[in-house]
């Protein structure tokens, strides 16, 4: 099967015309491809049906623009599932094809044309959309990085919506460094979006500048046999990367139910339903059930989210990022042909939750499964963790990291806390008033042990190396502090608890709140939970 990856396309002479004007930018002369619900100038938006092949684009989309002001060169616009609605990269009438690993397998969807162009060489970089996971799956089965950034990071103005609160302009690229390097291109408010919104001055107070800790499920998950063995190396792999923390996931994954069995079909009915006349079949059957949500299911499905929200945002202050499977398995044409309602749903498992949270993700390669196909996961966070994200990327696929920390900033100090001062918890606005910033998440070496010291107000913790405490240490949280602002928070910790050196797991050494071992006799040994978090 041949690679379906264009629509459309430049001819080579206005290509070269703009890439001799191009501007001197740091893409200057780059090639890219951009998948056919996003406007380019001059060509026609199909989304991939025939039927609005007049719609030429007499202005970019925002996306595209930024990237030209940096000097890249747009190809054309590819292949994708009609209206952005599908994960298999076969629903187009302009062709299917497989992934540049197998002609029998799916490529993935909805951005197939994108990340095959990316993944065949003929382009460095493509722009494509991720909804349920279409800047992710397809990702996975060739081989590539599929970022998909915070909702609204980067502006959708000039894109054919899906479903427009959820719809993110993605990229794939051949490596962790290009797609950070078009995400700082992309980037920015855009008053031409309603649903655009600009990165905070600094990341969210529970967002590490160095991620170390990976969340995995805590239990079984579901996966086809080849891509269980993968997934075994994968953890692995992962090992080596970061410090694992097993976390529940199952209020992902039934929020991850909602995008399709909940009232957002509406959405997507209000975007382009009035344009499936002559739509694929099955993307309109999908559709057009949309058109009878009612408004009352409407909020009893946000209501439902909300509940998903609010279950699962705890799990962000103990970890810095999510690692899964990128999708259970990857199938067959045949696969699809026989089930392509079902075989499509399974495949956003691990990716229908990340939009409706207000996640962020990046996918990336990991290695092949024992038929040789490739595996990928993804790295996901909350809001605004995007390079965070980017960090651990790098690091699993063993690039430079370019780290938002500075260990040697002056005029800070860093500072360890175990209790309420953590992330989360009821004195942590206290750190972050004094202009504090989480720098990475850690444990302390063994031997010390936690306790809960009496006393009225806001429970205080104890902290004491007695050389007989958890082999596995105890969890606490270094932060980076103004020095003016270490006296601040010294006055407000009362006795028995001083300033002292803590040894971490690593060998190393970090100022942090010890406690007088004559000042733990009334307290509550909690070291068996391992930490203040799961202590309560």
């Amino acid at each position: 099967m041949t690679h379906m990856i264009w629509i459309s396309r430049f001819d080579p002479a206005e290509v070269e015309r703009r890439r001799r004007d191009a501007p001197d930018g740091p893409l200057h002369g780059q090639a890219f491809a951009v998948k056919d619900n996003i406007d380019v100038e001059g060509l026609a938006t199909t989304a991939a049906c025939p039927a609005l092949e007049d719609r030429v684009a007499k202005r970019s989309a925002t996306a595209v623009r930024r990237l030209e002001e940096a000097g890249a060169v747009p190809l054309g616009k590819t292949n994708m599932d009609q209206f952005a609605t599908g994960l298999v990269g076969t629903r187009s009438p302009y062709g299917a094809s497989g992934s540049v690993f197998s002609a029998a397998h799916v490529s993935g969807g909805s951005s197939s044309g994108s990340a095959l162009a990316v993944a065949a060489g003929e382009v460095p970089l493509a722009l494509g959309t991720d909804t349920a996971g279409s800047g992710r799956v397809p990702a996975a089965f060739n081989g590539i990085v599929g970022l998909k950034p915070t909702r609204g990071l980067v502006s959708t103005a000039g894109v054919l919506p899906a479903c427009r609160s959820l719809d993110c302009v993605t990229t794939f690229t051949r490596t962790v460094g290009a797609a950070r390097q078009a995400l700082d291109l992309l980037v920015g408010a855009d008053p031409d979006d309603a649903w655009s919104r600009a990165a905070p001055p600094r990341p969210p107070a529970h967002v590490a500048a160095r991620p170390r800790v990976i969340g995995v499920p805590d239990g079984p998950i579901d996966l086809d046999p080849e891509h269980a063995v993968a997934w075994k190396a994968a953890l692995d792999h992962a090992a080596r990367v970061g410090r694992l923390v097993p976390v529940p996931i199952g209020d992902f994954l039934a929020a991850a139910t909602l995008l399709y069995g909940g009232p957002w079909l509406a959405e997507r009915w209000h975007g382009f339903g009035h344009l499936l006349e002559t739509a694929d079949p099955i993307v309109k059957g999908i559709v057009t059930p949309g058109r009878n949500v009612t408004g009352a299911e409407v909020f009893a499905g946000l209501d439902r989210l909300a509940g998903f929200r609010q279950a699962t945002e705890p799990i962000w202050y103990g970890i810095d990022a999510l690692l899964l499977p990128t999708t259970p398995g990857h199938p067959t044409f045949a696969d699809v042909a026989a089930e392509p309602v079902a075989v499509n749903a399974r495949l956003g498992t691990y990716t229908n939750f990340v939009n409706l949270l207000d996640l962020c993700a990046v996918a990336v390669p990991a290695g092949h499964r024992p038929d040789r196909l490739p595996f990928g996961v993804q790295f996901i966070g909350p809001a605004f963790a995007d390079h965070a994200l980017l960090d651990l990327a790098a690091r699993w696929t063993g690039e430079t990291i370019q780290q938002a920390g500075k260990p040697g900033e002056p005029g800070t100090t860093l500072v360890a806390v175990v209790g309420a001062h953590m992330s989360g918890l009821p004195l942590n606005g206290e750190l972050v008033g004094l202009g504090a910033a989480l720098e990475y998440r850690a444990r302390t070496a063994s031997g010390y042990r936690l306790f809960r010291l009496p006393g009225p107000g806001v429970p205080r913790p104890g902290l004491v190396r007695t050389g007989d405490g958890p082999a596995a240490g105890i969890a606490l949280e270094v932060w980076r502090l103004p020095r003016p602002a270490l006296g601040a928070l010294l006055d407000g910790v009362p006795a028995p608890l001083g300033l002292g050196r803590i040894t971490l797991d690593d060998g190393t050494e970090v100022l942090g709140f010890l406690a007088e071992e004559h000042g733990i006799r009334d307290g509550v040994d909690i070291s068996a939970a391992g930490g203040w978090r799961h202590a309560f």
